[in-house]
C-alpha cells in the first residue's frame, strides 16, 4: 500500500503543473482580448443616413475629417464633433480616393461620373471630367506645391491635376493596374502597381522607376510616405506591411490568416496604421514591432485610416460609422 500511496504524488505534481499552465495560458489570452483600446478610449460617429457606407477620409489641417460615401449621392465631414452630409450632383459608385489640400477643400475620384472633383469647405463643388469613354479612378494624393496626383487604371497612368489641367504619365507595362499613390515631402510620387506587383517611382523630373516587390503576387494597395522619405505599403495577398526605402525592401508579416489589410497612415510619431477588415481592428507597426487593436463594437469593419495632426487615428467603418481611436491609446 506504501508503495501505491507514494507513486501518485508524481501525479498529483503533474496534474498540479497542468493546471498552473492552463491557468497561465487563460491569463495571457484574457491580457490579450483586453489589451485593446477600450471604449472610453474610442469615439465613433454613426452615419446621418444608416444606409451609408463610408469609405475613405482624409484629415485636413484644422482636424476636419472628409470622407467619401458609396451609392450616395453626397460627400461626409466630421467637424466639432457633429457629422454633415454635403450633396453632390451624382450617386457615387466604390469612391475609394479622398484627399485635402491647404486650403482645406477635399478632392475626390469619381469613377461613375469620370472626373475629379473639388468640395470647398462652404460645400461648393467643381469637377475636371475625365475625356474618355469609361474611367476607372483610384487613390488621390495632394502634393506640397499643391497639385494632385491620381491613379487612372484605364488609361495606365498616375495622372496630375494642377490649375485645373490633367497630365498623364502613362505606364509602359499594360499589367500596372495602379492603385495606390501618395506623395512625399520633396515632392517625389509613389504608387502601387498591382498588377504588376510593383512599386512605381515618379522624380520631380518626370523619370519614372518601377521596383518588384520580394513577395509573388502580393497585390500591393494603399501606400504612404513617412517624414523621413521611407515609403510604406499594404501588400493585400501577401497579408504584409511592406516598407522600401534606400533601394531596399522591408516586409512585416500580419499574423498567420488574412486580415484584409486596407487604408494605411503614417502618424507624427512615425507609427504605421493600417485597418484589418476582417478582424475588426487597427494594425500599428512601431519600431518593428506589430500590434493589434480590437475596436470595442463588435462587428467593426475598418477600411480607410488616417492620422492627425494630434496623433489621433480616424477610421471609417463600412458598417455605417467614422471612428476615431484617441492619441492616448494609439500610443501606448
Amino acid at each position: 500500500m506504501k508503495n501505491q500511496v507514494g507513486s501518485t504524488k508524481p501525479l498529483k505534481l503533474v496534474a498540479i503543473f497542468i493546471v498552473l499552465i492552463v491557468a497561465a495560458v487563460a491569463a495571457v489570452m484574457v491580457w490579450k482580448r483586453s489589451s485593446g483600446p477600450t471604449v472610453v478610449d474610442v469615439v465613433e460617429y454613426p452615419m446621418i443616413d444608416q444606409r451609408d457606407t463610408p469609405t475613405a477620409l482624409a484629415v485636413a489641417a484644422d482636424g476636419t475629417v472628409w470622407f467619401t460615401i458609396d451609392f450616395a449621392a453626397a460627400i461626409g465631414r466630421v467637424r466639432d464633433g457633429k457629422v454633415e452630409r454635403l450633396p453632390k450632383p451624382r450617386t457615387s459608385l466604390e469612391p475609394v480616393g479622398i484627399a485635402v489640400t491647404a486650403d482645406g477643400a477635399a478632392w475626390f475620384t469619381d469613377s461613375e461620373a469620370r472626373q475629379v472633383s473639388r468640395i470647398a469647405p462652404t460645400g461648393e463643388i467643381s469637377s475636371i471630367t475625365i475625356e474618355t469613354p469609361v474611367a476607372r479612378l483610384g487613390k488621390i494624393a495632394a502634393a506640397p506645391d499643391g497639385s494632385l496626383w491620381f491613379t487612372e487604371a484605364t488609361a495606365y497612368s498616375i495622372t496630375r491635376v494642377k490649375d485645373g489641367k490633367l497630365q498623364r504619365n502613362v505606364i509602359e507595362s499594360i499589367r500596372s493596374g495602379p492603385l495606390g499613390v501618395a506623395v512625399g515631402g520633396d515632392g517625389t510620387v509613389w504608387a502601387t502597381l498591382q498588377s504588376g506587383n510593383q512599386l512605381l517611382r515618379i522624380a520631380a523630373d518626370g523619370k519614372m522607376q518601377t521596383f518588384d516587390i520580394p513577395t509573388r503576387n502580393s497585390s500591393p494597395a494603399d501606400i504612404a510616405v513617412a517624414l523621413d522619405g521611407a515609403v510604406w505599403f499594404l501588400e493585400f495577398r501577401g497579408n504584409k506591411v511592406g516598407r522600401f526605402a534606400g533601394g531596399k525592401f522591408d516586409e512585416f508579416q500580419v499574423g498567420e490568416q488574412s486580415a484584409g489589410l486596407t487604408g494605411i497612415a503614417v502618424a507624427p510619431d512615425g507609427a504605421v496604421w493600417f485597418g484589418m477588415l476582417r478582424n475588426g481592428s487597427l494594425g500599428r507597426l512601431r519600431d518593428g514591432k506589430m500590434r493589434e487593436f480590437k475596436l470595442p463594437r463588435e462587428g467593426a469593419r475598418p477600411y480607410s485610416v488616417a492620422a492627425d495632426a494630434a496623433g489621433n487615428i480616424w477610421y471609417t467603418d463600412i458598417s455605417g460609422y467614422v471612428g476615431m481611436l484617441k492619441a492616448s491609446a494609439a500610443k501606448k
